[in-house]
């Protein structure tokens, strides 16, 4: 054998061995990983809870941003690095996956939210139902941002359906996402608001349930981002949060479950 061809071998051996060991730095191995995970603020309260016990159980650590569901979608769009996507509503879902940012593969349908009627302790408010909305003594109703927050999107449904959108335009003011909704009725700046049942357990507001007959269904969907480096782990988290013990602290925040899995 040439000396040459002894020293192609000798390349071509190591490239083998490289390969065979996994050079590549994905997940692919036990060692625990930082995941990002951009979810809607709806989650906030739950995904909290989930997240100290996913930890505990995987090893991985798990970082969130909440925001608006729209705002999230389009950041992940303009290259956000996230590792999982939450959303409000599987519309945004179903739109990543079309622009080819979202795994379809790992899509799973994970709640259906509801929304309250919510009155703030501080103003004294006392609305009972949408139709309470327009007493004089009620000046300001909060609502997360339709144009880009589910629950938002729901609220002015429920509004329309009651009669009372175009009404109450005068009293309506927007929250960025849904939890900066909640943080208007609970400092009294709004006397009443219509917020996610997921976040109403708070001492600052008492609340009651709208019909869910009088907006389209909270369907909430999750997936991994397509661009994560951390595949394998960031799915561990979506099946978690779809397991036994994620489904009981969904179903405990309010979160129904979905008609499919």
């Amino acid at each position: 054998m040439s000396k040459q061809l002894r020293w192609f071998l000798s390349i071509l051996l190591v490239a083998v061995l490289v390969v065979a060991c996994g050079g590549d730095d994905d997940d692919s191995s036990d060692e625990p990983v930082e995941l990002t995970i951009g979810a809607a603020a709806d989650l906030q309260v739950a995904f909290t809870e989930i997240g100290e016990i996913f930890e505990e159980e995987t090893g991985h650590t798990v970082t969130f941003s909440f925001g608006s569901t729209g705002n999230l979608t389009t950041q992940i769009e303009n290259g956000a690095p996230f590792d999982v996507f939450a959303a409000a509503n599987v519309a945004f879902v179903d739109r990543l996956i079309e622009g080819d940012f979202l795994d379809p593969e790992t899509k799973r349908l994970y709640g259906v939210g509801r929304i309250v009627l919510a009155n703030s302790v501080a103003s004294g408010a006392e609305a009972q139902n949408l139709e309470d909305l327009l007493d004089p003594d009620i000046a300001y109703v909060a609502i997360a941002n339709p144009e880009h927050a589910p629950y938002g999107l729901a609220a002015k449904e429920a509004l329309e359906s009651a009669g009372l959108w175009e009404d109450l335009q005068p009293k309506l003011v927007y929250g960025e996402n849904i939890r900066q909704a909640l943080q208007f009725v609970e400092t009294g700046n709004a006397e009443v608001g219509i917020v996610a049942l997921s976040i109403a357990e708070v001492d600052t507001i008492t609340y009651t349930l709208i019909d869910d007959d009088m907006h389209n269904p909270l369907l909430q969907a999750m997936g991994v981002v397509s661009a994560s480096p951390h595949q394998d782990a960031a799915m561990e988290f979506v099946d978690f949060v779809i397991g036994p013990t994620g489904r009981d602290i969904l179903e405990k925040y309010g979160f129904s479950p979905p008609e499919s899995p």
